[in-house]
């Protein structure tokens, strides 16, 4: 049977007030550890939770066949892009509200995806989304959101599953009032 021995350090330790003070100055560690983590939180919390406006102005000039607009965001990402008879409903150069629609859509449900797996603890190498807006009628039908993701670690049923609650909880999703289809492919 092993015998425990208490060498003189423990016993010196265990008897004075170092052990103590020891204890004390882990714990203010700690404690400063954690305080920083619920700061780093709450910030972060704070962070999704705010309220902002984005704008976009159009201008259109002549009948709506042969005249013509521009359109410009305030990011200046599109700044004047052109908007014609011709650019939606044909192939002209320039830009269209469904091509606009289908950029926004990609974007927001790509970027909801990855806070989603973020939050499962999942981190994507890769997302790529391309929707498809489906104009008929004068009106928009259908979005297909196609998308194909590199995941590490992730199952193909948990990458769909995810996928299909970013579908569903995007603020561009929420917006349209049409049917939004999902395919998904895990690369």
């Amino acid at each position: 049977m092993r015998k425990f021995f208490i060498t003189p350090f423990l016993i010196n330790l265990l008897s004075s007030n170092k052990l103590i003070k020891l204890i004390c100055k882990i714990l203010t560690i700690f404690e400063k550890v954690i305080i920083w983590q619920f700061k780093y939180i709450i910030i972060n919390f704070n962070k999704y939770k705010m309220k902002f406006t984005r704008k976009a102005n159009a201008n259109w000039k002549g009948t709506g066949m042969e005249g013509t607009g521009l359109i410009s965001t305030q990011s200046t990402t599109l700044n004047n892009a052109q908007l014609s008879f011709k650019t939606r409903f044909a192939e002209g150069v320039g830009t269209n509200p469904e091509e606009l629609i289908a950029a926004a859509h990609s974007g927001c449900f790509t970027m909801q995806l990855s806070f989603l797996l973020n939050e499962e603890g999942f981190v994507a190498d890769d997302l790529s989304t391309e929707a498809t807006v489906t104009f008929e009628d004068g009106s928009i039908t259908l979005i297909h959101l196609e998308l194909k993701g590199k995941v590490p670690s992730i199952t193909a049923e948990k990458f769909s599953e995810i996928a299909a609650k970013a579908k569903e909880i995007c603020p561009i999703s929420k917006l349209l009032k049409t049917e939004i289809t999902l395919s998904v492919n895990l690369i």
